[in-house]
């Protein structure tokens, strides 16, 4: 059992149902200097949140929310991973969405992020109890493929491959290395250029 595993998220939410949204609107090109991602939440969105002083990630009452339900194509345009890395920072743990632009589909896995698909009905109906009750609960169910909350209850579907990374925690490919840190030395002083030994 790997302490990696993501079988569930259990969260508040936070509604931006728009579609197309890019990863230049997630995070500001000039941002991608950072040498770290250290610091990058507080920026997620921070051109839309100066244009549009009522954004979702300024509001009070979505402050904390830890699941974001969008529209679809999200996450299209350049693939920086600097994208999912400040929605991580900014505390998303699950993202919700109509449809994800592919590569950031695989930056949001690889960072055990789940993005799920959801037909736009359920999407909507979601945003609107969200906006109606900020502190909703609502459970994104990997095992299960489905979300709840209150009395919404919908399935959610993603690539098996990528589902069942999450939950056996294989999306964790450093901390599968540091786990096998043993066999990695002893195989490591078998190999001929690291030990200067030749058979």
């Amino acid at each position: 059992m790997s302490i990696n595993e993501i079988k569930s998220v259990t969260a508040t939410a936070i509604p931006l149902l728009l579609d197309d949204i890019d990863t230049d609107r997630i995070i500001p090109a000039r941002f991608l200097r950072c040498v770290t991602f250290e610091g990058l939440g507080e920026h997620a969105f921070e051109d839309d949140r100066l244009q549009d002083p009522g954004h979702p990630f300024d509001k009070p009452q979505f402050q904390g929310a830890g699941i974001l339900v969008a529209g679809r194509n999200f996450g299209c345009g350049s693939s920086r991973e600097h994208a999912p890395q400040s929605l991580m920072r900014w505390g998303i743990r699950a993202i919700l969405a109509e449809s994800f632009a592919e590569i950031f589909f695989g930056n949001c896995n690889s960072l055990g992020i789940p993005a799920l698909k959801a037909s736009r009905s359920d999407l909507e109906q979601l945003a609107v109890a969200i906006e109606q009750n900020p502190k909703l609960t609502v459970t994104v169910d990997l095992i299960q493929s489905k979300v709840t909350a209150g009395d919404l209850n919908f399935s959610v579907s993603m690539p098996e491959s990528a589902r069942d990374a999450l939950v056996s925690g294989q999306w964790d490919y450093l901390g599968r290395l540091l786990s096998a840190a043993d066999q990695v030395t002893q195989h490591a002083a078998k190999v001929p250029y690291l030990t200067g030994y030749r058979s």
